[in-house]
């Protein structure tokens, strides 16, 4: 009889707790919040921690949040978030955001829990990312078809389905690059000690240069490639230099202590 009811109490409790935790993901909820800058040439230069950026077609630049709402900070009622430089929350993203000789520039006011940024870019913006906290993210550049500049410490860049000219430098984030088919050069895509893994169109025509100094070299059979030759090898890493499908922009993918992927589509 002990046990019976031993059972029955465990089950209630188990019961009871479902029920709060039923609560309290129902009082969770995501929000976003947006902020919105007309704009639609000149430079967007970033100094985030994580972002998403996506080209698309407009004449505003689209900034936007989503976070779960945790209530907000009773303690912070009446104040205003600013960091060391004085730069104060003045879109209500966490961000701040301030314009100077066509120069858009975007700063978090946050040194660890970054929000989570997403940009909708206008086609005709250069979209520059510089970020030197060693508590940096992911960052994303979708869709972008105007050039990026990108020189980070320790966030790993992603770029997909954009076309370059794209200047890219993180010392230790990986750097993963697809390029569209209607690639522009130059492209610099550079990780010290990170790997460098970029995907070009097999038709591209580039004057190509490839380094690593700790690593190894792979890439597609599909490239054809004219490989300058040279006298000897270096003891340690690789450098091969040569023209793909008889040359034409310059392209340089480094990796210093990891590994360069080069791949086909």
């Amino acid at each position: 009889m002990k046990k019976i009811y031993l059972i029955l109490f465990a089950l209630m409790t188990l019961s009871v707790n479902a029920q709060k935790n039923d609560e309290q993901d129902e009082s969770t909820q995501q929000i976003t919040k947006t902020y919105k800058v007309k704009k639609n040439n000149g430079k967007l230069l970033l100094n985030l921690g994580t972002v998403t950026v996506e080209g698309y077609k407009g004449n505003e630049i689209v900034f936007s949040v989503t976070a779960e709402d945790a209530g907000e900070d009773k303690r912070a009622e009446g104040l205003q978030i600013v960091n060391a430089l004085g730069l104060k929350d003045n879109t209500g993203l966490g961000i701040n955001i301030s314009e100077k000789d066509g120069v858009l520039e975007v700063n978090s006011l946050k040194k660890i829990s970054f929000p989570d940024v997403k940009i909708l870019v206008p086609e005709n913006i250069i979209v520059s990312f510089k970020h030197q906290s060693q508590y940096g993210g992911d960052v994303i550049f979708k869709n972008i078809q105007n050039e990026i500049e990108v020189a980070a410490s320790y966030n790993s860049i992603k770029l997909e389905n954009v076309t370059g000219p794209a200047t890219v430098k993180s010392i230790y984030g990986d750097v993963e690059a697809v390029f569209s088919q209607n690639v522009k050069g130059p492209l610099s895509i550079i990780s010290v000690y990170g790997l460098a893994d970029v995907t070009l169109p097999k038709s591209v025509k580039a004057n190509l240069k490839t380094i690593t100094s700790y690593g190894e070299i792979y890439m597609s059979p599909d490239f054809k490639i004219d490989v300058e030759k040279k006298e000897e090898l270096k003891n340690i890493g690789d450098e091969l230099i040569g023209k793909v499908n008889g040359g034409g922009t310059n392209i340089e993918i480094r990796s210093d202590y990891s590994k360069v992927y080069l791949r086909a589509k």
